[in-house]
């Protein structure tokens, strides 16, 4: 299971010292870290970016990201929460994680005694690393200490081995970030020109979204409260409300501004209290990490608390379970399907999401109409 994003701590730089080959570490300007690798070639002596790069992945999302730009032959080994697309789960998992999911506020006690005595949440399989040796490409991130192993770890990794693989770090605040970040997996890679038309053809799916909420008269605006951890209740943050803000709605308890690029703070928790007081009209149920299938029953769990029973979105049937694995959470390419169905529903125009968004409803609370 995938952890949500508790304690998001964004760290935005770049930093390097003499690329190996500057071809391989040109990146477009991002939220990057990039760490270059060694001077040292591979033993036959040729230029290592001579042959296709040899790249392991421990961010599912910059997974998805390598796969778009046409990279899935590239990847020679993953984390264990990859799960998209599917033609790369054949590979090695390279990683683990120390906690269990057995219910949300569980998962919350197990990272805060990990983090509160200093452990990592995450285990990195060094051996199985070695055996794939020489690699060329680390793809990690930098933002979440509790949604992937840290860079710290990945970085102390990759000065082990020989030669020293390039590690690329991808830290998004926004939305701009996310879509960036595929022409920045692209350059390393050297898959340029499939980024740029992968890149061309996200933008293009966001146009079209853009101009159908253009056209909309204005008028009342879906106050949307969204819950990316249900037990604390934790909202959304980053991207997720510059998404909703410009699919045509609100998010009030945390929302995107232009202070923070577009984006908005990091999640944060909030007392079941203030999230009644915003008095939601729509709630969108995402916890990261978890599938419907756990989303179910941690609405089992919400069902049963007065507060949740009463507030207006749960009578009217105004709440959507989306997969949290999938969806929102992940800053790769099917943010961009997020936002198509946000569209759909704030403009109710079912056309606009993607045939197979994966999102059940609740059921309304209130007593048939007479």
């Amino acid at each position: 299971v995938r952890l949500y994003f508790r304690y998001k701590q964004v760290t935005c730089r770049t930093r390097g010292a003499t690329p190996r080959d500057d071809s391989h570490t040109k990146v477009p300007k991002s939220t990057v870290h990039v760490t270059t690798a060694s001077n040292d070639s591979h033993t036959d002596g040729a230029d290592p970016m001579s042959k296709p790069p040899r790249v392991i992945s421990v961010l599912p999302s910059a997974t998805e990201i390598l796969c778009l730009v046409g990279g899935s032959d590239l990847l020679v080994g993953r984390s264990h929460e990859d799960n998209f697309p599917r033609n790369i789960t054949h590979l090695p998992v390279l990683t683990g994680q120390k906690t269990t999911y057995t219910t949300a506020a569980d998962v919350d006690a197990q990272v805060s005694a990990a983090l509160g005595s200093g452990q990592s949440l995450y285990t990195l399989d060094v051996e199985t690393i070695r055996s794939l040796a020489p690699l060329d490409l680390i793809l990690t991130q930098d933002l979440c200490a509790v949604c992937a192993i840290d860079l710290a770890t990945v970085e102390r990794l990759a000065a082990d081995l020989e030669p020293r693989p390039v590690v690329l770090s991808l830290n998004p605040e926004n939305v701009e970030d996310v879509l960036t970040d595929v022409l920045v997996v692209g350059a390393a890679v050297q898959r340029e020109a499939e980024a740029t038309l992968a890149h061309a053809a996200l933008l293009a799916r966001m146009a079209v979204v853009d101009e159908a909420v253009a056209r909309v008269a204005p008028g009342p605006v879906t106050n949307v409260a969204f819950m990316e951890w249900p037990d604390p209740i934790y909202v959304g943050g980053h991207w997720t409300p510059q998404l909703i803000q410009r699919a045509g709605g609100a998010h009030p308890l945390n929302p995107a501004t232009a202070a923070k690029g577009g984006g908005a703070g990091k999640s944060f928790a909030v007392p079941h209290e203030e999230f009644v007081a915003s008095d939601p009209d729509l709630i969108i149920v995402c916890p990261c990490g978890l599938d419907l299938a756990m989303i179910r029953t941690e609405m089992d769990r919400l069902q049963g608390e007065t507060w949740w029973r009463e507030l207006r979105a749960v009578r009217s049937g105004r709440v959507a379970m989306v997969d949290g694995d999938a969806m929102f959470n992940r800053p790769g390419p099917r943010l961009v399907d997020a936002f198509e169905w946000l569209a759909s529903v704030f403009l109710e125009r079912p056309e606009l999401a993607p045939s197979d968004f994966p999102v059940e409803w609740l059921e309304s609370s209130l007593p048939p109409s007479s």
